[in-house]
This record gives C-alpha cells, sequence and structure tokens, in this order.
C-alpha cells in the first residue's frame, strides 16, 4: 500500500496557527486599510530587525524584489550582471526586464552555489551587479564574494528567495550585500498565502529610492521621480499574515534542520551524495537535496511508493531556448552534470519523524535496488535539441 507522504503540505502549517491567521486577517478587513498601510510598515520593521538590516521594503513578489534591486542601482542596457543558471530563470528575466545581459557562471559542486574563481574570471568593465543566490536554504560564500566585489567596487545583490533565516559566519541572508531579495511564495521558509516580497537592505537613500519604484516611482501621489517603477506592493493581509508566521519562522527553520539530520543519519551509507552543512554558516534547509545518477528511474520508484518528489531544478537557465544567446562557450560543466543528479526530498516542518524514517528507508531501499540493475545516462543537453 503506497505510503502517502507528500513532498509539501501547507495546510498542516494553517491549521497549527489558524486562530492566530484568524484574527491577524479580521483585523486587516476591520481596519478598512489594505494597501501599503499599517500592517505592511509594522511587518517591514519585523523583518529588517530579524534580518539584522536597517531597512525593508514590502514588494509583490520575489521576481519584482530583483528587478527593483537592480533598477534602484541604475543597472540598464549595456550592463552585465553575473548570476548562476541552476536556481531557475528568476534571476535571468529580471536582468533582461531592465535591458542587461546576464552572465552565467558555473557553481561549486558541494555546496551548489556561485563558485568564487568563476565570478572573477567573469567580471569585465560592464559588470554592474553581482546576483549569488543562496540556493536550498544554503548561504553562497559571501567571504569571497563580497572580497571580489569590493575589489572591483560591484554592488551585490542577494537572492534570499530560499534563505529566510540562513547566517554566514554569523550573518543572516540578506545582510552582506548591497540589498538582499527575499521571496514570502506559500512554500518558501517564510511563505505568504498569496505572492509577497521584499528587499532588505542598510543604504537609506536605496531603501527610499525602493519605496519610490514599488509605486510607479512616485515621489508623491500621481508625480512620477524614478523611471522603471512597478506596480509592486505587499498588500496589507499578506503583511499581517506574514507577521504572524514570523514569529514561529525560527521554530520551524530549526526543526527543517532537525529533520535533515535524521535524512543525513539515514541515509548514510546509501551510495548517495547528501547536503553539507558549511562550517561557516548555519543553513535552514528550504529544500533537502540529494544526488544519485539514477534520479529520474528512483525518483519514478519513489513516486509508486507514494512519496513526492520534486526537480530544483531540472533545466538551467543557459539550457533553455529563450536564454540560449546568453549561454557560455563550453557551457556550464557542474551545473548541467547536477540537474541531471538532483532530487529534492519532502521536507517542511510539520513532517513527521515517523515520515522522515519511511522516505529514507524507501530511499535507501530503491537505491539498493536500483544499482543491482544496468545502469543509464540521460544528457540533459537532450532536452532541448
Amino acid at each position: 500500500m503506497p505510503l502517502n507522504i507528500p513532498f509539501g503540505d501547507l495546510k498542516r502549517q494553517h491549521d497549527a496557527i489558524r486562530a492566530e491567521l484568524d484574527l491577524a486577517i479580521a483585523r486587516v478587513l476591520d481596519s478598512g486599510w489594505y494597501i501599503l498601510g499599517p500592517s505592511v510598515s509594522a511587518f517591514e520593521e519585523e523583518f529588517a530587525a530579524f534580518c539584522n538590516t536597517r531597512f525593508c521594503v514590502g514588494v509583490a513578489n520575489g521576481t519584482e524584489a530583483l528587478q527593483l534591486a537592480l533598477t534602484a542601482l541604475g543597472v540598464g542596457p549595456g550592463d552585465e550582471v553575473i548570476t548562476v543558471a541552476n536556481a531557475s530563470v528568476y534571476q535571468a528575466i529580471t536582468i533582461v526586464a531592465v535591458g542587461a545581459r546576464p552572465v552565467f557562471v558555473d557553481v561549486d559542486e558541494r555546496s551548489h552555489t556561485m563558485d568564487p574563481a568563476a565570478l572573477e574570471a567573469a567580471i569585465t568593465r560592464r559588470t554592474r551587479a553581482i546576483m549569488p543566490v543562496h540556493l536550498y536554504g544554503r548561504m553562497a560564500s559571501m567571504d569571497a564574494i563580497m572580497a571580489i566585489a569590493d575589489r572591483h567596487g560591484i554592488p551585490v545583490i542577494e537572492d534570499c528567495a530560499q534563505a529566510h533565516g540562513a547566517t554566514w559566519r554569523g550573518r543572516p541572508a540578506g545582510s552582506i550585500g548591497t540589498l538582499g531579495c527575499f521571496s514570502f511564495y506559500p512554500t518558501k521558509n517564510l511563505g505568504a498565502i498569496g505572492d509577497g516580497g521584499a528587499v532588505t537592505t542598510n543604504d537609506a537613500a536605496l531603501a527610499e529610492k525602493l519605496r519610490r519604484l514599488r509605486q510607479y516611482g512616485w515621489e508623491r501621489k500621481y508625480y512620477t521621480r524614478d523611471a522603471g517603477g512597478l506596480n509592486s506592493r505587499l498588500d496589507e493581509l499578506q503583511a499581517a499574515i506574514l507577521s504572524v508566521k514570523l514569529r514561529h519562522l525560527p521554530a520551524w527553520n530549526e526543526r527543517r534542520r532537525a529533520i535533515a539530520a535524521m535524512y543525513h543519519t539515514l541515509l548514510a551509507g546509501a551510495g548517495l551524495v547528501l547536503p553539507e552543512a558549511p562550517s561557516e554558516g548555519e543553513p535552514v534547509f528550504h529544500l533537502y537535496v540529494i544526488r544519485t545518477a539514477e534520479r529520474d528511474a528512483v525518483q519514478a520508484r519513489l513516486r509508486e511508493e507514494g512519496i513526492g518528489t520534486d526537480i530544483h531544478y531540472p533545466l538551467p537557465t543557459h539550457l533553455q531556448p529563450v536564454y540560449a544567446p546568453f549561454a557560455p562557450p563550453g557551457g556550464l560543466p557542474t551545473t548541467e552534470r547536477l540537474a541531471r543528479e538532483i532530487l529534492s526530498l519532502p521536507m517542511f516542518p510539520e513532517l513527521t519523524d515517523d515520515e522522515v524514517r519511511a522516505v529514507a528507508m524507501a530511499v535507501r531501499e530503491v537505491v539498493r535496488t536500483k544499482n543491482q540493475e544496468p545502469r543509464t545516462d540521460t544528457n540533459i543537453r537532450s532536452f532541448v535539441e
């Protein structure tokens, strides 16, 4: 009989805090103020404090957080922005949207985050920003990245969409670069019940410009000061919900770490590559991503067993046809190899210990069985040929 263990289950989370959510929603409905009101201001202050930054500017979603960050820095046509290709297309979307060119660099095989050596080699006189991604809840190598950025005088935009509460040498995600961009999509470690996003910074002038840009570029109502503005406002309802959830986030992140530790123990010696926790930082395990050369077959067998999985992400950005013009010569070998092998196991705070053990035992059995069968390889480039 199938196990019926989902990849994620937000209903469990919301059921546990339903009374708090109901009160927050009722307060917003009773207030009659639904856009850029007291709930947004309160959440911005709370989240800035959580991230140890001076300012937080709430916006409509994480993608527009990145786009507005680029616009605030003056990035535009003729400029280059260095980023990675293994975190789906969100970074490329925003870079192209402001008229700049995405420059993709390879990632470190162990961390799946931007390779600092590849970053430095890609810098040109046109480089106007660096956009590392804190992937799967683990922060990129910020010491090395910031040293390179400072040496060249280039601002850094941290993509923190999967790293709410992660730290690097004690510093939270979103507090190290010039700007930090967050998504509050429902499945994130801190998720709204709908869309939402934010930009954090310690720069007062950038924070004020972002507040204008999120509302058409207005300096005051109907008077536009900045080009490139959007209608990108975090609404009162989502802000109130996020304030409730922010109080629970440290405990939720701690539970994610406990689940990851269980997986790590139970899957040791199974012939898999397991995620590592860096000594320099503390990840928050937005995802628990294993690697196996038999990924597709393992995923199919786990589906048959009733275990939900996903692939984050199956096709790197530079191999997607629309972004092929930006593909680096020779490709990105590590990025492409990882994309063939990665598999995300169930990971959300409400998973029970019994469910974690059941997933781990099923994975071990599937991998053991597959290792007794002839191996087949899939060439990721075949997806676009």
